[in-house]
């Protein structure tokens, strides 16, 4: 079969994240089922145009919001007759392919955007972004037959925007982390861990005064801030930590390697993420898979990646507060928290690559329609 998959980033972009990496993992096993992909993208700096990566022929084209329309042309004028499916992946902005191309055409999207607009991007852009989005989502909705998505937050999400709901599909993502063979004890519970990029849609802030309540109360915790500092929010974290009465507990790391990220994941008592929203919370998953429970924000995503109570805990969205007693709660409860630590790890097990391929292709059943 003869694919085009068409997105804003590939794995190799400086910008590339976790829906990158598992797109990426899908199209390498497509190709190497013998399926044909072809991976329109944007370029970035250093990037070759034309190259063959695990099978995929990625072919680059303009920039950041270029890439739309460079894509379009190149399409029409190159590869109009040639594809059987077509996997046009929305991040933000969709490449509407279904607009101008009679082939089959199938919308992916991790989340949307809306709540986050007005966390990631200044005014006067987030209103006119937080207002265009719901009309360009409603004018494409009729033109996909088939919609995938990873999270059910996500899958009413898009309801509320004109996709029907029997045409949106769930399939399952996957993490490259393997979970640890057995579940040792942990004997220290004291670390909290705030693990990512430090933005403002992650609300880091509140983690920090989750973390400080807690540790009002209990004097054994400490806490550690791993992700790229780089962004102004980044940065305002670090003077609210270092003005913290808490200060000589909690250490910022800043970006750290994976396997630092794995080091720490199997070292914290647990994880909190206090994002605005996610399209799944896979960093839950990657936790649990190195025997670390999470407690998190009610909200879009994460609440798909918890299951309340079983793997995990849920906290009124922002209510920091309440997020701190969820910690000191947690660790000082010995049932619980083995409970919710061996049904995380186990659980974590289901997130493999290879099953998130599966399920994608059961999704859109590209083997029928071979």
């Amino acid at each position: 079969m003869n694919i085009i998959w068409m997105s804003w980033k590939d794995r190799s972009h400086p910008l590339s994240g976790g829906a990158e990496a598992v797109s990426g993992a899908i199209m390498d096993r497509l190709a190497r089922d013998g399926h044909s992909v072809k991976h329109l993208t944007a370029s970035y700096p250093g990037a070759k145009d034309d190259e063959k990566v695990n099978g995929i022929n990625i072919i680059r084209l303009g920039g950041r919001y270029s890439v739309y329309l460079k894509v379009k042309a190149y399409f029409k004028h190159n590869l109009a007759e040639w594809p059987d499916v077509i996997i046009d992946e929305m991040n933000t902005i969709p490449f509407a392919a279904a607009l101008y191309s009679q082939k089959r055409t199938v919308l992916l999207t991790y989340q949307l955007a809306r709540k986050v607009w007005f966390y990631q991007i200044v005014f006067p852009l987030s209103a006119i972004g937080y207002l265009i989005e719901p009309l360009y989502l409603r004018y494409i909705a009729p033109h996909y037959k088939m919609v995938l998505t990873e999270s059910e937050s996500t899958r009413q999400d898009m309801a509320r925007y004109g996709f029907n709901t029997s045409r949106t599909h769930i399939f399952q993502v996957g993490m490259e982390l393997k979970p640890l063979q057995s579940l040792p004890k942990k004997a220290d519970r004291s670390l909290v861990l705030s693990l990512g990029a430090v933005r403002p849609m992650k609300r880091t802030l509140h983690a920090v005064k989750a973390f400080e309540s807690a540790r009002d109360e209990d004097t054994s915790l400490h806490m550690v801030i791993a992700g790229s500092t780089s962004s102004s929010y980044g940065q305002k974290v670090i003077q609210y930590v270092n003005n913290s009465r808490h200060v000589d507990f909690i250490e910022v790391k800043g970006r750290v390697s994976d396997n630092e990220k794995t080091d720490l994941m199997h070292q914290a008592g647990i994880i909190l993420v206090t994002s605005v929203k996610e399209g799944w919370g896979l960093i839950v998953i990657e936790a649990n898979s190195q025997g670390t429970p999470a407690a998190v924000y009610d909200t879009d995503g994460l609440r798909d990646s918890v299951q309340n109570g079983k793997t995990g805990l849920l906290v009124n969205d922002g209510n920091y507060v309440a997020m701190g007693s969820t910690i000191v709660n947690l660790l000082n409860d010995d049932a619980l928290y083995n409970n919710l630590r061996e049904a995380a790890w186990m659980w974590s097990k289901e997130f493999t690559l290879e099953n998130s391929y599966q399920s994608f292709m059961e999704a859109i059943k590209l083997d029928d329609a071979a």
